[in-house]
Order: structure tokens, then C-alpha cells, then sequence
């Protein structure tokens, strides 16, 4: 294998990797966070565009490419900088602009082809589940940690014992203050203010 096959062979399974990892992300969104069934048929028209736009993104970087290709023919000064080519660089940067293009090329032909695709998919549902997986499990072994089980949980439970002496307790008193307060408030206005069958005055009868 030539070495553009090669490079297009590992630009291709670098922008699969990154178009399963954008899908795996979606299915996080709206299966976990939206609460949202899973469709298949959804996932595959989206991972489709997702494997297109990585396409038309390698096109634009061999279009790039080539235009500093053009640019750097017959340059033979001293470059000022990384990307300042000279007429020496022209056939590496006609390597890359190939390059780019087999890599939109196969990427197309992936999103083309649907038994590729559902197996993208595929994977990145195993990929999401794992995610949920692995939170469920850290969350489990952290809210199910004994003290045998947890070597600094003398020093953590020192620490949330004072949390809770100096505010949560703190916290507690000052509300409690605050509604015995409002309760004496209230109580000196039902003093002040008698019920009116009290107070000895009378209803006058209504005029005849």
C-alpha cells in the first residue's frame, strides 16, 4: 500500500471515530437527556449527515491546499513562517490535497452505503450505554461506600460534620429564629385587634 492509501486508510477511521462520537453524543441528548425513544432510522439519517459534512469539510481542506500549492510554485526564498510554503513544498502539498479528497471520497461512499452506516450507529449506541453505564455504576459505588470500604472516610466525614455544624446548623437556627419571631408578630396583632362582638358596640338596625 502507497503511502497516500495509507493516509487516506487513517484519515478515513479518524473521521469515522469522530462521526461516532458525534452520534453517540445525540443519542445522549435525546434518548437520556430529552427522554427520547431511540429510532434507528432517525440516528442513520443523521449519522449520513454527519459522515457528508466530514466530507465537504476534507474537500474544503484540499481546496485550501491546493491554493497553497499554487501560491508557493516558484517561490525559492527563505520561508518566514509554518505555513509560508516554498516551491519545495508543492509536492507534499499535493500529497494532502489527494489525500483529503480519498478521505471525503470514502467517507461519501460510507454514507452511502446503508449496512456501514446502521453498523456506525450500532456502535455508537453501545458506546452511549456505556457512558450511562459507567456514571450509573460510579454513582452506586459512591452513595453505597462504607467506611471499611473507603480509606479517607474519617477524614471526609470530619469535614461534612463540620459542614454541618457550621451551616447547616447555623442555617437551621437562624430560620428557626426567624419563625418564632413572625409567630410572636402575629400573636400581638390578634391582641390588638379584638374580635368586633367584643368591643360593645352595636349594629344599628336598618331603616324602616
Amino acid at each position: 500500500m502507497g503511502r497516500t492509501k495509507e493516509a487516506i486508510v487513517e484519515g478515513l477511521s479518524i473521521a469515522t471515530a469522530a462521526a461516532r462520537l458525534t452520534v453517540r453524543n445525540r443519542i445522549l441528548v435525546d434518548t437520556i437527556a430529552r427522554g427520547g425513544q431511540f429510532d434507528n432510522d432517525v440516528f442513520a439519517d443523521f449519522a449520513r449527515s454527519t459522515l457528508r459534512s466530514l466530507a465537504d469539510e476534507q474537500d474544503q481542506a484540499a481546496e485550501r491546499v491546493t491554493h497553497q500549492r499554487k501560491r508557493a510554485w516558484g517561490r525559492f526564498s527563505d520561508s518566514s513562517g509554518t505555513h509560508d510554503y516554498r516551491d519545495r513544498d508543492t509536492r507534499n502539498l499535493r500529497r494532502r490535497a489527494k489525500q483529503s479528497r480519498g478521505v471525503a471520497k470514502e467517507l461519501r461512499a460510507l454514507a452511502d452505503d446503508p449496512d456501514r452506516v446502521k453498523t456506525l450507529v450500532a456502535d455508537a449506541r453501545i458506546a452511549a450505554w456505556g457512558d450511562v453505564e459507567a456514571n450509573l455504576r460510579q454513582r452506586l459505588d459512591v452513595e453505597g461506600m462504607t467506611a471499611d470500604a473507603d480509606p479517607e472516610y474519617a477524614q471526609m466525614r470530619k469535614a461534612r460534620m463540620d459542614a454541618l455544624r457550621m451551616v447547616d446548623l447555623a442555617r437551621l437556627a437562624s430560620q428557626a429564629k426567624r419563625r418564632a419571631k413572625e409567630r410572636a408578630e402575629t400573636d400581638d396583632d390578634d391582641v390588638d385587634d379584638p374580635p368586633a362582638e367584643k368591643t360593645g358596640k352595636k349594629k344599628k338596625s336598618p331603616a324602616r
